[in-house]
């Protein structure tokens, strides 16, 4: 399997192949001064005469030249420089190179097809240079299987690091990708968890704006004092709206190194809003102020509940007392809440708390008193349907699970089931 390499510039590339076509080239020159000296020195001439000097210094030329081949016929590229290196002393220096080049490849099929030629050239040699110190043809023979194997294991060392290299780059790519990709789902998460915190905490208070702001809308019978009530249950529920929206922008702009839930108040940020089970008694007094009545049935002990699940329970609780305000104002609402501790609940393997929110579906008004007085309509209520989806997530998000819908009665029933543990 080829490996993949790194992308280079073209200036680097130009200079990559200078450096190593001048290098091979010199030592094959240098070989063939040495051999040139050692002609002189003894006065034997080689086998097609001083003028094959010429030829040499020419065909080992044509060996540099085939380098640049290397990488698109490396077996080629190897096997003739190899065989030219037989008949020429230059170009001993590009076969040398050539098969340092292949064998960065690690295929041991194309060394071994190399091999022969590269003996062969050692008894060429012998016969085209005789007798010019370099010893006998077993000695020639030794050097040729040296070199091959020196130039074979250079060639090697080259490829395991390559190798190397290239699963480096792939792993930081690939952990490049992976962050980018966490990156994103963190952005999905956190969107997902600002829009649930915000719908929790303001759709409550602004539901009670609604309806008393179309109380004063739709009645025009309401005297002084009762349109004074009225718009003061209002301004009350707007400016609480508008402190829990500051009090969680504060926590969104200034997330706190400590993971706890709450924060110090000497810290000089905000605490968030974090209701429980035990602030049940005000959510229902203002459910039951805009005069939609709920019946609360609680089975075990709310203060056994675990801060965290009590939280997400009291979201839930909050958000299904508020679609039935908005879209059966003048039905009444049970709730019930059982809490299984740990010992009660051994199959399991803890503890958990059940909930469950039922309410009937809304009626026309008989009288005034069936419903607030100028409560709008249920149809008249708009809704981005998405309460009931956030409380599902979060139920899910904390282990349990919800379900809702309409019961055989025709009442809309939602269930929810958070385990202690999760």
């Amino acid at each position: 399997m080829p490996l993949p390499r790194v992308a280079l510039t073209r200036r680097s590339h130009v200079w990559g192949e200078t450096w190593r076509l001048t290098t091979a080239l010199l030592l094959g020159l240098a070989l063939w001064a040495l051999i040139r000296v050692a002609v002189a020195d003894t006065s034997v001439t080689p086998a097609f005469g001083m003028a094959w000097f010429g030829v040499d210094l020419a065909l080992g030329f044509v060996s540099t030249g085939l380098l640049l081949l290397r990488r698109r016929w490396p077996v080629t590229v190897t096997t003739v420089t190899a065989l030219l290196s037989g008949l020429s002393a230059v170009s001993a220096g590009a076969s040398a190179f050539a098969l340092v080049s292949l064998s960065t490849r690690r295929r041991w099929r194309e060394i071994a097809l190399v091999a022969v030629p590269w003996t062969l050239a050692g008894l060429l040699n012998t016969g085209v240079y005789p007798d010019t110190g370099s010893g006998s043809t077993m000695a020639n023979i030794v050097i040729g299987v040296l070199s091959f194997t020196v130039g074979v294991s250079i060639g090697w060392a080259i490829g395991e690091r390559r190798a190397f290299v290239a699963s480096l780059q792939d792993r930081a790519l690939t952990a490049e990708r992976e962050q980018t990709m966490r990156v994103a789902q963190a952005k999905v998460a956190e969107r997902a968890r600002i829009a649930r915190e915000m719908h929790d905490v303001l759709a409550h208070r602004i539901s009670l704006v609604a309806m008393h702001s179309g109380a004063l809308t739709y009645r025009t019978d309401l005297t002084p004092t009762e349109v004074a009530t009225t718009a003061e249950v209002v301004r009350a529920n707007a400016n609480l709206a508008l402190t829990e929206l500051r009090e969680v922008l504060g926590v969104l702009r200034d997330v706190p190194a400590s993971t706890d839930d709450t924060l110090a108040l000497d810290s000089g940020r905000p605490a968030p809003p974090q209701p429980t089970l035990s602030d049940l008694p005000r959510l229902v007094a203002d459910v039951e102020a805009a005069e939609t009545r709920v019946r609360v049935d609680v089975l075990g002990d709310l203060e056994a509940v675990p801060e965290r699940v009590s939280r997400s329970a009291y979201r839930i609780i909050q958000e299904c007392l508020t679609n039935a305000r908005k879209h059966a104002p003048s039905m009444p609402v049970g709730l019930t809440i059982e809490v299984l501790p740990a010992d009660a609940n051994a199959a399991a393997g803890s503890g958990s708390v059940a909930l469950m929110v039922r309410n009937g579906s809304p009626v026309l008004p008989i009288g005034p008193r069936r419903r607030m007085a100028g409560a709008p309509a249920p149809a008249d209520v708009v809704g981005s349907g998405l309460g009931l989806v956030g409380v599902t997530e979060r139920a899910v998000l904390a282990g349990g699970e919800l379900t809702y819908g309409h019961d055989r009665r025709g009442d809309f029933v939602v269930t929810a089931r958070l385990p202690w543990s999760a």
